[in-house]
């Protein structure tokens, strides 16, 4: 009657490094350098027999990811069935080795191929090994980069907000006001021409004459000019009352002409 095979579970175990390393393990019994796998305990799963079995044997807490395969081989006139998961670790070493093992080896990948004691372990991590490196290298990539915390201090001054400078007003500048002012009777209203026959701006102060206010004296000799000669004409001379009154006329315009320049 044939023997049930013996089910069992193992890790191919890499640390992080350039490059990677692979975990191989010193069997105290037969001095023997293998994969780190043993049996399953009864209602144990595969893969929780993997984890336990490569953390009693490396001593590293490791993280399980995909399935790689499944390796068959005779073992004491009995078939062993060893499944196989990828796992990592990024620590130290946190809890003691097994009694069974003599130690653990970190190496490379064509290296530990090399280490190991069994032909048929040699040919399947072979096999597996660069699926293993290339998961893992994928994995890498594809996972987001956190962000580094940034010190208190950095992140203050980056919230600090720095109001921009106030505008200043754009100088405004007022055009010229035209003189409004009515022209002198009489007074040439067209522009100013230089020799070059260039026009030249005229000012209010220009285009109209000084106008000079009379002063009391002069307004004393006029009221006395027309005051004079009316007396004059009283005692009959009539051509010293004609000149009189021709000179009261003169007068009149001029006074006429003064208010009208003054307004």
């Amino acid at each position: 009657m044939a023997r049930a095979p013996v089910l069992a579970a193992g890790g191919i175990v890499l640390r992080q490094a350039e490059p990677p390393l692979i975990a191989v393990v010193r069997l105290r019994k037969r001095n023997e350098w293998v994969l780190p796998k043993g049996r399953l305990d009864d209602g144990e799963t595969a893969r929780d027999a993997a984890e336990r079995e490569v953390l009693e044997e490396t001593g590293h807490d490791v993280c399980v990811h995909e399935f790689l395969g499944t390796l068959v081989y005779e073992s004491g006139g009995r078939s062993k069935i060893v499944h196989y998961w990828r796992m990592e670790t990024s620590g130290e070493q946190a809890y003691e080795l097994m009694d069974d093992v003599r130690a653990v080896d970190w190496l490379p990948l064509d290296a530990a191929v090399e280490r190991l004691s069994r032909s048929y372990e040699r040919a399947f991590l072979e096999h597996v090994g660069p699926l293993a490196l290339a998961a893992a290298a994928l994995s890498r990539v594809s996972r987001p980069a956190r962000a580094k915390k940034q010190p208190a201090a950095e992140k203050r001054q980056r919230r600090q907000v720095v109001a921009p400078p106030a505008a200043l007003p754009a100088p405004v500048s007022t055009p010229p006001q035209p003189d409004l002012r009515p022209l002198a009777s009489g007074q040439d209203q067209r522009p100013l021409v230089d020799s070059d026959g260039v026009e030249v701006e005229t000012s209010a102060a220009t285009m109209a004459p000084e106008v000079v206010a009379p002063s009391a004296e002069e307004i004393e000799i006029s009221a006395a000019t027309i005051v004079s000669p009316v007396e004059e004409t009283q005692s009959g001379d009539h051509a010293i009352a004609a000149t009189t009154e021709v000179r009261r006329i003169n007068l009149v315009q001029k006074v006429r002409q003064w208010l009208r320049r003054a307004a």
